[in-house]
């Protein structure tokens, strides 16, 4: 009892009852004493062949389990790769964001919406046949023929149509085929439509800038961002500002519009141009084009006659020509110019169409439009000294602006005092309308050559890097004698009330066959507002024009080009906070007054000889 006792005194003890109800001390024997997992294992692996059986199914549950984990697993990244795959391939072939353009008072001209486009991976179509068939009829502007043909290669990845409506999606996810699912991506939209839609170009499906300020982003390191493989979203990217008011904008290309239908014109085009920043603030070039539908740019006809056209700009450039004998001192405007006869030159005769067959004044030379006059003035200062101007005032080479389409000007070969003589009156020489505008900006703006932009620009920066091409008096003067135009000359019919404009008619016949056509001709007008001081250089342009009985069978420009161009200046003006003044400027010209021309203040109309 000793020996039992000793051997089991360190074992715990338990209390059982015992017969008559009362506890009795029992001791547990150590084996019994272990955790259940450990007990379970001991079973599992025992050697005793009587529990062999719940080794088995323990075995089978615990590969079963394992198996089943990786099989999951699998079946899991197969999914997921095949995802991760048509995503990289979408990626490759989605419309990256684009910046929002916007015009100069922060409204919307062209944006990014996210649409859904359907893709098919050609690899898992089962039946092509029937997916054609299903696709087509409920898109049916998809060429079933292209479809099939596409579907038949063995690429991962085709577009079937990019950009479809909520509709056209919902009733391809009910059909149900595999290996046709959606992605989402950017769609450009021009929310005004037409409306400059020749600034700012238009981006194709696949996001990527193909014409006008859209070619000037992408130029600016947007596709290479997209190229690089960079996720862009709209939100991470910063507006352009152009220097467009979509108001104005509006409103020319309204009254360019009424003026082409009234005048039966082929095309026509206008603009509006801040002459000290150099900003274009409106322009319209007819006919135009909506960049929702880019399809009708691709129109020869379509073309921005502002920028990519090149024209003779006849009278107009007598701006230029009388400025350049101005400035270079050659004359000052008491002088005279024999416009007696008709000036000859070998076989070639020039005249004035309204031929006074007198001595002219020099101011008389630009009000009457003396081609005469023009190419005696240009003869004064010589071929050489003509040609440094027009070079000096941006006329001999391409203007290069943000927008990519620009035209070359067209310049005589062999440049002889005959070119300098029709030049000097706008003919013989072809440039872009804008390239002309910036000429006669520098000329009435105090004398510096401000490059155009579309893009926002405050003048201090335009003029910090602007050459001075004319003195401040010869810029006064062109100012005066435009201003003289449009009381007593050709350029009335623009003379807004309110405004105080000068301006210029030009009117050239055009070439035809390699020789100017005596019935059709291309009409221009320029016109400053206010002529005191100048902020807004108007310019209208008509190709073929037609005579009406109101313009009493003429279609020279002071009819055409001339009336469109009083109509935008009525109506864009107060657009643009220039508000009437219908009281006269007392002193509109002072240096001209400092230098003795005294009368260049006093109003001409209804008081002194034309």
């Amino acid at each position: 009892m000793a020996d039992r006792h000793d051997a089991d005194r360190n074992a715990p003890f338990f209390a059982q009852p015992s017969a008559e109800g009362a506890p009795v001390a029992r001791a547990v024997p150590p084996a019994a004493r272990k955790g259940p997992l450990q007990g379970l294992l001991r079973g599992v692996f025992s050697t005793d062949l009587r529990k062999t059986p719940l080794r088995l199914k323990l075995v089978a549950c615990l590969f079963v389990g394992l198996y089943g984990v990786i099989a999951g697993r699998l079946v899991y990244f197969g999914l997921h790769q095949e995802q991760a795959s048509v995503a990289r391939r979408g990626d490759d072939v989605v419309a990256a964001a684009r910046p929002d353009i916007l015009d100069r008072n922060g409204e919307v001209l062209a944006t990014d919406i996210r649409v859904m486009s359907v893709f098919a991976e050609p690899r898992r179509i089962i039946d092509k046949d029937e997916a054609v068939e299903l696709l087509t009829a409920v898109l049916p502007d998809v060429d079933a023929a292209d479809l099939r043909k596409r579907l038949g290669t063995r690429k991962g990845f085709i577009w079937v149509k990019r950009a479809v409506t909520p509709k056209q999606q919902q009733e391809v996810y009910r059909l149900g085929l595999p290996g046709v699912g959606f992605l989402p991506e950017n769609k450009r939209v021009y929310p005004n439509g037409p409306i400059a839609a020749h600034v700012l170009g238009f981006a194709n499906l696949d996001g990527v800038g193909v014409s006008g300020l859209e070619k000037y982003i992408d130029g600016q390191g947007l596709s290479e961002l997209s190229g690089a493989g960079f996720r862009l979203t709209p939100d991470a990217l910063a507006p352009i500002t152009t220097s467009l008011d979509r108001r104005a904008t509006y409103a020319v290309r309204d009254e360019l519009a009424k003026g082409v239908a009234k005048f039966k014109a082929k095309a026509g085009a206008a603009i509006v141009l801040d002459v000290n920043t150099g900003e274009v603030v409106a322009l319209a070039s007819l006919p135009d084009y909506d960049p929702n539908t880019p399809a009708d740019a691709l129109d020869p006809q379509h073309i921005n006659r502002i920028t990519v056209g090149v024209y003779e700009m006849g009278s107009t450039f007598k701006a230029i020509s009388l400025a350049m004998a101005l400035d270079a001192g050659k004359v000052n405007l008491n002088s005279r110019v024999d416009a007696r006869d008709s000036l000859r030159y070998g076989r070639f005769t020039i005249h004035d169409f309204h031929a006074q067959h007198r001595v002219l004044s020099v101011p008389e030379v630009f009000t009457y439009s003396s081609n005469i006059g023009a190419a005696r003035l240009a003869l004064m200062v010589g071929v050489e000294g003509h040609k440094a101007f027009l070079r000096k005032l941006g006329q001999m080479s391409r203007l290069r602006t943000e927008l990519p389409e620009s035209a070359e000007p067209l310049l005589p070969k062999n440049w002889g005092e005959l070119n300098t003589m029709t030049i000097a009156f706008g003919q013989g020489m072809n440039v872009a309308p804008l390239q002309a505008m910036m000429a006669v900006g520098a000329l009435v703006n105090g004398g510096l050559l401000v490059t155009p932009t579309f893009l926002k620009r405050d003048e201090a920066a335009a003029k910090k890097s602007a050459p001075r091409v004319v003195k401040p008096e010869t810029s006064e003067e062109l100012r005066y004698v435009m201003r003289l135009n449009a009381e007593v000359g050709s350029a009335k019919i623009a003379n807004v009330n309110g405004y105080f404009i000068g301006g210029k008619t030009g009117t050239a016949d055009k070439i035809v066959h390699g020789r100017y056509a005596q019935d059709r001709v291309f009409t221009t007008f320029m016109a400053i507002m206010p002529a005191d001081k100048p902020k807004y250089l108007v310019l209208t342009l008509l190709d073929e024009p037609q005579a009406l009985p109101e313009t009493h069978g003429y279609r020279t420009a002071a009819w055409n080009s001339g009336a469109v161009a009083g109509k935008i200046i009525e109506r864009v003006g107060p657009l643009l906070g220039l508000p009437p003044r219908f009281e006269l400027p007392t002193q509109p010209f002072p240096l001209l007054a400092k230098l003795g021309y005294g009368y260049a203040n006093v109003p001409q109309t209804g008081g002194r000889e034309h």
